[in-house]
């Protein structure tokens, strides 16, 4: 682990331990009888379940892009007030804050996301989306290729579960509905927009996010959990002219694509090797003729890393290496913006080992220790710096049949963001309900 890593994990444990320690003696680490409430969930969701596959399956068929999410929050907010809850929207722009308080402890916040992509979904379901919405002044399709309607139903499964076991735990549950995660900017609004001041300061807080492996898995990690990501924007500026005539100009579109190869240098010889960083260009623009060289080209990119100095060194690389292409082209120098986006994520160590201990007695060898950070990035982190210390868990979400076909074939299962994505919603949603209902119990137990 980098030690800047290492310091902000040991700041977390100390927090937590502080934390833990600083809890009225009803909330105190205790044994929870997890066998117990995990049964009462269960029971609870035998009934439920078909009302939650429903919701899911509208919240997938009638997707919203970032900001724009105003029937997907209105959705959530009336199964939130018919459960109880006292419910807030409008917050961060399309943020929802369901509130519920149960006497003297601890607050916990609940996350779900409520944005989708601008994707075509291609799963060929019969509750595919086909929603489309204006993007940058573009219609585009919008389909739930990352899996938050899964979260949302999750998140609501454990509104209902939470009132169910009122009886086995006290303080307050704040519930978060979160716009715009997509293009890392909801969290930061909610925020700005007194989240905190208006609510109250969670003590503790716990989201999970579906993924690529068995369904009934559930997976934690201590300290870094997921990567930094910033947006890249370069624009190359050249000479432009005929086709035929190409020593009269200067063309900005080999200076775009020796970048591109060249950039991949900085990550391949200039980083640690054993350190994760990851630039990746995405989008490519320029000219709208084959026989006339533009006179620039432009192209967009993102960079992950997992590490602050890590970070910076890809960031220096690419600068440098952009002025260069443009200085061996005799190009006036480029316009390189780089657009801070997510920050990493950091577990709180001390509550992910406490939420551990429940999930293995939950779910046996379902529940493991993730084996490394992901790459992608989770504005969930933006609660996490605002000093609320968390534990992010991760969720199986295919079948594990398919799965295991897929390690032996080699042959590769679609991952988040692929317009083939699509988790199996029974039991993924049941085990996400079951697993964060456990979690909050866990740390808001009554003795």
């Amino acid at each position: 682990m980098r030690p800047t890593l290492q310091r902000n994990c040991l700041k977390a444990l100390a927090i937590s331990a502080g934390l833990v320690a600083g809890l009225p003696a009803a909330h105190a680490a205790g044994t929870l009888d997890v066998v117990a409430v995990k049964a009462s969930v269960d029971k609870g969701l035998d009934g439920f379940y078909p009302h939650l596959d429903a919701l899911y399956k509208d919240i997938h068929a009638h997707p919203e892009l970032g900001f724009q999410e105003t029937q997907t929050a209105a959705k959530l907010a009336r199964e939130m007030r018919a459960l109880g809850y006292e419910v807030t929207e409008g917050v961060g722009k399309t943020g929802i804050v369901a509130i519920y308080h149960n006497g003297p402890g601890p607050t916990v916040m609940i996350r779900t996301e409520l944005d989708a992509l601008p994707v075509e979904e291609k799963t060929g379901l019969p509750y595919a989306s086909t929603a489309k919405q204006i993007l940058n002044g573009r219609e585009t399709f919008v389909d739930h290729a990352c899996g938050h309607d899964l979260h949302m139903a999750v998140w609501v499964g454990v509104g209902k579960a939470l009132m169910d076991l009122r009886s086995k735990w006290s303080g307050t549950v704040m519930f978060i509905g979160q716009p715009a995660e997509e293009t890392v900017g909801g969290a930061k609004a909610m925020l700005a927009d007194g989240l905190f001041a208006r609510f109250g300061k969670p003590d503790m807080g716990f989201a999970l996010h579906v993924g690529a492996t068995p369904y009934g898995e559930v997976e934690y990690r201590p300290g870094v959990y997921s990567s930094t990501s910033d947006e890249l924007h370069v624009v190359f500026h050249g000479r432009g002219g005929h086709g035929s005539m190409p020593a009269a100009t200067i063309d900005p579109i080999v200076e775009m694509s020796r970048f591109i190869v060249d950039v991949q240098t900085v990550v391949s010889r200039e980083k640690d090797p054993a350190a994760f960083g990851v630039i990746t260009v995405g989008s490519v623009q320029a000219g709208v003729a084959g026989n006339v060289i533009p006179d620039q080209a432009q192209l967009a990119g993102t960079i992950r890393s997992y590490d602050p100095t890590v970070r910076q060194k890809l960031i220096a690389g690419i600068q440098r290496t952009a002025a260069a292409e443009a200085a061996m082209s005799g190009a006036p120098a480029p316009d390189v913006s780089i657009i801070e986006g997510g920050k990493a994520l950091v577990n709180d160590p001390a509550l992910t080992e406490r939420t551990a201990i429940v999930l293995k007695k939950a779910f046996g060898d379902k529940a493991s220790l993730m084996p490394a950070p992901i790459p992608a990035s989770e504005d969930y982190s933006e609660f996490i710096l605002a000093g609320v210390p968390s534990d992010f868990l991760s969720l199986g979400g295919v079948d594990p049949q398919a799965y295991a076909d897929s390690i032996r074939s080699g042959k590769p299962l679609p991952v988040n963001h692929s317009p083939f994505f699509a988790p199996v919603p029974e039991p993924s949603i049941r085990t996400g309900v079951e697993a964060m209902t456990l979690a909050v119990v866990n740390v808001m137990q009554k003795k």
